[in-house]
């Protein structure tokens, strides 16, 4: 198995994506906005994680999962509530990540199932199966097979590390990695973070893009793809998936970092002046802030421009008109 190398097809639709993705990265990296955002950063690190960790059924919504990150009181699952203090610690100690090492992917696992899985940081002992919800997607490869099929992948990606897009790579990779299923739980959240990493290697940017959130949009396509894959045999399909996902994710991106003081209109800026980051706020509160008394007047020339600009964002964002609604700036 040394000379392993994982079945897939570079079709003109990877190629289309990879030539589309890469100039994005470029328009985003030389406007440079998202560096200089640390708050933007940590938003977009908070999205990542929850998506991660509702992929997997995580119940928190992204309010609570900024609470808990911030330190504060949330009424949940304990072990809801340490995945998220999991995942937090292994996203803070992100840029310590070597892709290529299965000694990092077993520290890292460690890391976000500290407390909640009993084998934390080694491969399963067990037999296991995939499941989306109740269904058995497939069974995973015999536990004895893991460690030989984990040295065949991480060799594979060595070698192919100078001749294979690190778009493909990455893509491969998740694809591999959910397959093999190498850890008794927690494989999707390791999978999800290490395709990041694999492309923070490439472009630095990517440490702070939550591809996670645009995953989590389309989670049945997401596990669609792999079954796909599962009963065509090689990885294609999923490598077309993914990077559409990516592709459309930066869209949003490319909007955050594109917006600067000179197209803020006066009102926003008054809006942005009265908030703290991190804190949220109700509507009311803020109204009051600013000194106004018109809801709509509020909500059409400060809230609504502030939010399509993601210059702030709800707690809730699923249910925007709820009662416990909450702004904070980002």
């Amino acid at each position: 198995m040394g000379d392993y190398k994982p079945p897939f097809t570079i079709t003109n639709e990877i190629l289309s994506y990879v030539s589309s993705i890469s100039e994005k990265i470029g328009r985003i990296t030389a406007i440079g906005n998202l560096e200089a955002r640390p708050h933007l950063r940590k938003n977009n690190r908070i999205k990542s994680i929850h998506s991660s960790l509702k992929i997997e059924a995580n119940s928190l919504s992204l309010g609570e999962v900024r609470d808990v990150i911030n330190g504060k009181t949330v009424l949940g699952e304990q072990k809801e509530i340490q995945e998220v203090k999991n995942a937090y610690a292994a996203y803070e100690k992100f840029s310590e990540i070597d892709p290529y090492s299965i000694r990092d992917l077993k520290r890292f696992h460690s890391i976000m199932t500290k407390y909640v899985v009993e084998e934390s940081g080694d491969f399963r002992r067990g037999e296991k199966g995939v499941f989306n919800g109740d269904q058995c997607i497939f069974m995973a490869p015999p536990a004895r097979l893991v460690p030989q099929l984990m040295d065949s992948l991480f060799n594979w990606m060595k070698e192919a590390n100078n001749s294979v897009h690190p778009l493909i790579l990455s893509s491969i990779f998740h694809y591999e990695f959910v397959f093999i299923h190498p850890f008794s739980d927690g494989n999707g959240r390791m999978a999800r973070l290490w395709h990041t990493a694999i492309l923070s290697k490439w472009k630095p940017v990517f440490e702070y893009i939550p591809i996670e959130s645009q995953i989590e949009k389309f989670q049945d396509e997401y596990y669609d793809a792999i079954a796909k894959c599962h009963a065509d045999g090689e990885s294609t399909f999923f490598i077309e998936f993914i990077l559409s996902q990516i592709d459309k994710i930066l869209d949003d991106i490319s909007i955050q970092v594109s917006e600067s003081d000179e197209y803020i209109s006066e009102a926003v800026k008054k809006l942005l002046g009265v908030m703290e980051y991190d804190i949220p706020y109700t509507s009311k509160i803020l109204m009051e802030k600013l000194g106004l008394k018109s809801k709509e007047g509020f909500r059409r020339n400060y809230l609504r421009p502030a939010i399509d600009m993601n210059l702030i964002c709800m707690t809730i964002p699923d249910k925007p008109n709820s009662r416990n609604q909450r702004y904070v700036k980002v």
